[in-house]
């Protein structure tokens, strides 16, 4: 089967046809993904059929797989299944939170970064589809002015915040649960090590340091209206056994919407960050 590369919408993401299973595991594949995460933020191989042993060595050469705190799947304790399923994943109870955009790992230091995702089922029902946003052509589209307003101003990130879209009047005991998750503040606008830059928002962003309640979330809510808007998204429309890689440090990802009896099933990598942001 030929090999065929499309580019999938004017700023992110591209599109790769005819590579397969034991094919993808091999350095110039490898290194040509590595050149499109970096130019195009997500990389898509369509109907690439990779198992969980070939997910863990394509992961492994891409970076450095990031150990995971709650075990993985029987086998490959690197992998982890994404599912509303609990008898398939402890987290399961969790995953309502990924309906909202957010940027993984950042009450972090150093988040992670890249994401890979492959569909091991789909729900034949529709939802479950992933969406992904350019947090650095967002900010590069800013006004000179706008952009200039925000250099250092900065934000606290926390795991409370992520789950007050999801319960917004939780008990004290949830309350306090959540709050033992450490939060971080970190730069609204990431300058990367390469110079460039990126907006650092999403659901984890619950407050602005030195600002009211009101001003803080009213800006927090326009940068990421402004990020999601569709010239910076990217609509993912999972088959079973595509992969999907993004650039953990420069995209916004969510998950649409999907019920909690779906048959959506997703094994997962992370690969560990490599930059503080800053």
């Amino acid at each position: 089967m030929s090999i065929t590369v499309t580019e999938l919408t004017p700023t992110t993401g591209v599109e790769i046809t005819g590579l397969s299973g034991s094919r993808l595991v091999d350095k110039a594949v490898v290194e040509d993904c590595r050149a499109a995460l970096d130019r195009r933020g997500v990389v898509v191989y369509r109907e690439a059929n990779l198992d969980d042993a070939g997910l863990v060595a394509f992961s492994r050469l891409l970076g450095q797989v990031v150990p995971l705190p709650n075990g993985g799947v029987p086998e490959h304790p690197e992998v982890q299944a994404i599912t509303r399923d609990p008898s398939k994943s402890p987290l399961a109870a969790y995953r309502e939170a990924t309906f909202f955009w957010h940027i993984d790992g950042t009450t972090s230091e150093v988040p992670d970064k890249a994401t890979l995702l492959t569909a091991r089922r789909i729900d034949g029902n529709g939802g479950g589809d992933t969406e992904f946003a350019n947090t650095y052509a967002a900010y590069a589209a800013l006004p000179e002015a706008e952009r200039a307003e925000l250099e250092g101003v900065r934000v606290v990130h926390s795991f409370a915040a992520s789950q007050l879209h999801v319960h917004p009047n939780p008990s004290p005991k949830e309350r306090a649960a959540w709050d033992r998750n450490p939060a971080r503040e970190h730069p609204l606008v990431w300058t990367h090590q390469d110079g460039r830059k990126s907006l650092l928002v999403g659901t984890t962003a619950g407050e602005v340091t030195g600002m009211g309640a009101t001003e803080g979330t009213a800006l927090l809510d326009r940068l990421l209206a402004w990020t999601t808007q569709p010239r910076f998204t990217l609509r993912h429309e999972w088959r079973q056994g595509d992969l999907v890689i993004w650039d953990n440090t420069g995209m916004l990802h969510r998950a649409l919407p999907y019920e909690q009896s779906s048959s959506r099933l997703m094994h997962r990598t992370s690969l560990a960050g490599e930059e503080a942001i800053a």
